[in-house]
Order: C-alpha cells, then sequence, then structure tokens
C-alpha cells in the first residue's frame, strides 16, 4: 500500500471538463458577508499523490463552505483513502474499481475536486480527487470537528443549537448534512479554486501523530490499513477501540 505514483507535470494548460464547468455555474461566486475562510486555500499539488498519501495528510486541515447563511467548517479530524483502478491490486472497494461511469467521472478527473454521492438514497459522502488525471484515487472525509457556524450545522441535522460536537459532524454522512452538501449542488467543485464556495484550506494546525487502521463498513478488502484519524479525537467516528498503528508524519 506504500506504493506511490510519479507525478508527471504537463506543459499544457488543462482544459476545464464539463463537470466542472457546470459544478462552476452551479455555485457562482456570491460570497456572504460573514464568509472569510480561514488560512491558505491548499493548492492543487496537495491533492496530486496517492490517496494513501493525501489522506493523513488532510488531519488537521479546514473543510470551509461558504453556504448562504454564511461559513460553515470543520477541522478533519478522520479520512480514507481509496485506490484507483491502476493499483495493483485495484481498490474493490473504491467507486473508480470498474472504471469510469457518469456517477464517479470526478474522481478520473483534476486532483481536487469534491466527489459527493448519496447513500441510502437520501443522504450523503464526500470524496476529495487525488493523482493526476485519469488515475481516479479518492479520499474519503469521515469526521470533521466543527469549527465556524455551529449553530446552522445542529439546524441541518435537525438538533439542539448546543448539540454536542460528535453529534454533528462523526461519520461521512453527518458531516456533510451539517455542512449542507449536496450531489446537485456541490459535486464536481474544485476545492483548490477561490471562487469555489466549498475549499479545503490550512489554518496552521499541526498534526503529527496518526492512527492507521482497517477501513470501517465495508465487505471487501477490509483488512487494508488506509483509514487515518487523529489519536483519541472524539469526533472520529466508528469504534473507539478499533486498533491500529501510530504512525508519525514527517
Amino acid at each position: 500500500m506504500e506504493k506511490g505514483t510519479q507525478i508527471k507535470r504537463r506543459g499544457r494548460v488543462p482544459r476545464i471538463p464539463p463537470f466542472e464547468q457546470k459544478a462552476l455555474e452551479r455555485s457562482g461566486t456570491r460570497q456572504p458577508g460573514n464568509s472569510k475562510s480561514p488560512g491558505r486555500l491548499l493548492p492543487r499539488a496537495f491533492f496530486e499523490a496517492p490517496p494513501e498519501q493525501v489522506a493523513p495528510r488532510l488531519l488537521g486541515k479546514v473543510l470551509a463552505h461558504r453556504s448562504p447563511h454564511g461559513l460553515i467548517s470543520g477541522r478533519i479530524v478522520e479520512a480514507e483513502a481509496y485506490l484507483g483502478p491502476h493499483n495493483d491490486p485495484p481498490d474493490p472497494a473504491a467507486h473508480t474499481f470498474r472504471g469510469p461511469t457518469p456517477r464517479n467521472l470526478v474522481l478520473f478527473g483534476r486532483a481536487g475536486h469534491a466527489y459527493v454521492y448519496t447513500i441510502y438514497g437520501r443522504y450523503f459522502c464526500m470524496n476529495v480527487s487525488c493523482e493526476i488525471e485519469g488515475k481516479a484515487g479518492g479520499v474519503l472525509l469521515r469526521a470533521l470537528e466543527p469549527l465556524a457556524g455551529t449553530e446552522r450545522m445542529a439546524r441541518n441535522r435537525g438538533l439542539a443549537k448546543d448539540a454536542a460536537d460528535c453529534e454533528l459532524t462523526s461519520g461521512p454522512s453527518r458531516l456533510c448534512q451539517a455542512l449542507g452538501l449536496t450531489r446537485a449542488a456541490h459535486d464536481g467543485l474544485d476545492l483548490t479554486s477561490a471562487r469555489s464556495v466549498l475549499q479545503i484550506r490550512d489554518d496552521g494546525f499541526g498534526v503529527v501523530g496518526v492512527l492507521v487502521t482497517p477501513r470501517i463498513g465495508l465487505n471487501v478488502a477490509v483488512e487494508w490499513p488506509l483509514r487515518f484519524s487523529i489519536p483519541g479525537h472524539n469526533c472520529v467516528s466508528g469504534k473507539k477501540s478499533l486498533a491500529g498503528t501510530r504512525i508519525v508524519l514527517s
């Protein structure tokens, strides 16, 4: 799982794929008055690496949504890597395992885009596309620590405004609901663009130690150690007793 994919730089200016152009048209460029986002925007190069390298380095970064109601944001505390079909062996748990489809096309595009998909016909989960175009790696965001817009998060979740942080954004569907993310509005958005209403940013928060465990909620490739979390954080989803290995980020 440690094998990396060499990043190739291209001299040409990449075209904007149709799905990305539609996402820009959907999101527009309006920003609410209280929408100032923290830190700096992560560049595309950050995501142009294999997902098992991107996922642990996303911990501590901020997912920020400039919603019509103001800024809603949370710190990423848990993520899972899903490997592209070029991997040896391919990842049978990845949405890209059988190749490109209209549903997963975002993952086959440029790195640093939101792939939002529906589960159970009513909830949403969000991945971030990784690697160079065509490789189709992805990182599932599993949990956030709420930062800004917590009352709006609680309202979006149908909870009391003083609900515990772990009730708001612990779990991939919960965090999408809390931030108001949907496939119709946010799938295909460029997370590295200053124009985008959905971004991933670096506010300087440092993460050194990371807990690595098998992914959860799967029935294939269940032993692959591709789930990464901040050890002991209250907002991390799943069983707190799940054993794993601690690594140190360089």
